[in-house]
């Protein structure tokens, strides 16, 4: 017998997009009178349509037990994945076969009724996944202890705030046996305690109750930590699917061109709109040159390029170092110093980086007291490789544990 319990065959998902536009006049007449005209005629405005493909020719197997991360910009089709799965939207061409029950956590409210009590919605959820009332009796308390919301439990669910709802809405999917557990990034809504609390519990249906998972997030070190394998979309196109590791890995070099060693920040929403605002990072070797790949024990240093509108007095500069899991390994800044109106520039040296080779992100931030200035953590990366700086030993042999490497002194003993 198959172990195969979720199959997914040449799936694709169209949508048409509708567009319009007016006709434009060339005389001065038609200019004028055009916007009196298109009231009374609607003969004025063009429509045309186009052809969307939210998801293209996408094939995968998931076994039993399998914990699944999907992960993709956004648009890359994660969400029209899981809503084709969970059977809220019906694929344009392909098939799915899954065996058993599956709860889905999609959105906020999904499945619920908001003039419904929590009690009476566990219920209807229960009731929705073929459950009798002694199998939703058996996990009642179970729940209610999860969500944390007895109190509020015979309050009508649209008086929920946002947090409450989903750690309602998850407690319900995750404890009523489900055989597939869908969730999408709406564990983002709740707080880091219960996001925590979320991840063990999916650990424990899938590692102790063999449970299948699919897991939506933009968290890497979530994803990391809880899933096997990883599916990775792109434009609703499969890049890469097997081991949670190797397509993380991929999904940062695609995503964020690790291989670029300059970084500018004209493209950012917050550009030009602070009192003092990154404008571009370099990263340059030993020799000056520009670099992105820094073998272990080499120098980084870091030139940070910011514009100030005015004199900034008292301001501080800043970075966080943090792994491709979103794990923070260290942070730097410099002394309240006092910067010239226009452009400045500091450079940092990070002094030969013990690093485990692979990709890191840097978080940048510009701060004066207890202000915010300036901050940035999704844009920057660079690449440690598995050269060794060391007499010796031009590559390590393993480099999979912990994030710091440090050859401690010893002695050999006869």
């Amino acid at each position: 017998m198959s172990d195969t319990i979720i199959k997914v065959e040449n799936v694709s998902k169209k949508y048409e997009i509708f567009h319009q536009k007016k006709e434009r006049s060339d005389s001065l007449v038609g200019a004028l009178t055009g916007g009196i005209k298109s009231i009374f005629d609607r003969g004025s405005v063009q429509k045309s349509k186009e052809d969307f493909w939210a998801l293209k020719d996408i094939n995968f197997e998931i076994k039993k037990g399998d914990r699944v991360g999907v992960i993709g910009r956004n648009g890359a089709g994660k969400s029209t994945l899981l809503k084709i799965l969970s059977r809220i939207v019906k694929p344009t061409t392909g098939r799915i076969e899954f065996e058993g029950r599956m709860a889905s956590l999609l959105e906020v409210g999904t499945g619920f009724h908001g003039d419904l009590s929590g009690r009476e919605n566990i219920y209807l959820n229960g009731s929705i996944l073929g459950m009798t009332k002694r199998e939703i009796d058996a996990r009642f308390d179970e729940i209610v202890d999860f969500a944390e919301v007895e109190k509020f439990l015979d309050t009508p669910v649209k008086k929920y705030s946002s947090g409450m709802y989903v750690r309602l809405a998850f407690a319900v999917a995750a404890n009523l046996e489900p055989d597939i557990l869908v969730v999408d990034e709406v564990l983002a809504v709740g707080d880091a305690q219960f996001q925590r609390k979320c991840i063990g519990k999916m650990e424990d249906v899938s590692n102790k109750e063999g449970r299948t998972i699919l897991f939506v997030s933009h968290n890497m070190g979530a994803v990391q930590n809880l899933c096997n394998k990883g599916l990775f979309l792109q434009n609703g196109r499969s890049i890469n699917y097997g081991n949670i590791s190797e397509v993380i890995k991929e999904y940062l070099e695609v995503g964020n061109t690790i291989s670029s060693s300059v970084f500018t920040f004209e493209s950012q929403a917050n550009y030009g709109k602070s009192k003092a605002y990154f404008s571009r990072i370099e990263f340059r070797d030993e020799a000056g040159n520009l670099c992105s790949d820094f073998p272990v024990g080499e120098n980084i240093h870091i030139h940070m390029q910011f514009i100030c509108s005015s004199k900034m007095e008292g301001t501080v500069l800043g970075f966080g170092i943090l792994s491709s899991t979103e794990l923070p390994i260290v942070t730097t800044w410099t002394n309240p110093e006092n910067f010239k109106e226009g452009l400045n520039e500091v450079v940092f040296t990070f002094d030969k980086i013990q690093l485990v080779p692979g990709i890191y992100k840097l978080a940048v931030g510009i701060s004066r007291g207890n202000e915010s200035v300036d901050f940035n953590s999704n844009l920057v990366f660079f690449n440690i490789s598995d050269i060794l700086k060391m007499p010796e030993a031009a590559r390590l042999v393993n480099t999979s544990s912990g994030v710091l490497l440090n050859q401690f002194p010893y002695k050999i003993i006869s």
